[in-house]
């Protein structure tokens, strides 16, 4: 593992740390160059099935992707990292469980959007606008009754 701070190549494993689900493996090393610690995260590297754009084009998941539109959805909301991060891992393993070898965005968004609305409403308010395209004030206040009338009845 390269050194981030000083390139170095040769470093030693001071501790090792599984999460909750047993899924990724935090390990805390020390460069043997300049001393500095860092931290590295191994995870298993899994098969999701080809995302078909609404175009038609194809092209691999990107969990990054994901995570960085939850991020900005998100952004200055109680929602942890750990949630999102959680949350994205939950959504690897179900795409992997479908057994499919390609699959719609859409069922990627809407799976996204059900998430946000259970974590937290503004996130999900934002994510909408921006997945549903929303033209006009109109088709946003749509959304937020639909939103609102289905809050009543839970």
């Amino acid at each position: 593992m390269k050194c981030p701070y000083c390139g170095h190549l040769e470093n030693r494993v001071v501790d090792s740390r599984l999460n909750k689900e047993f899924t990724i493996t935090r390990r805390r090393r020390s460069c043997d160059a300049c001393q500095r610690r860092f931290t590295t995260y191994e995870r298993l590297e899994v098969t999701v099935p080809m995302l078909v754009k609404k175009d038609g084009r194809r092209e691999p998941w990107d969990r990054h992707k994901v995570v960085s539109g939850l991020k900005k959805a998100c952004e200055k909301r109680p929602v942890s990292m750990a949630e999102i991060e959680e949350f994205v891992d939950a959504m690897e393993i179900e795409l992997q469980g479908l057994g499919e070898r390609e699959i719609s965005v859409d069922l990627i968004g809407e799976r996204i959007m059900v998430g946000l609305r259970n974590m937290d409403e503004v996130a999900y308010v934002r994510f909408a606008s921006v997945y549903r395209q929303f033209k006009d004030l109109g088709e946003f206040m749509d959304e937020l009754k639909l939103m609102l009338d289905s809050g009543k009845k839970n």
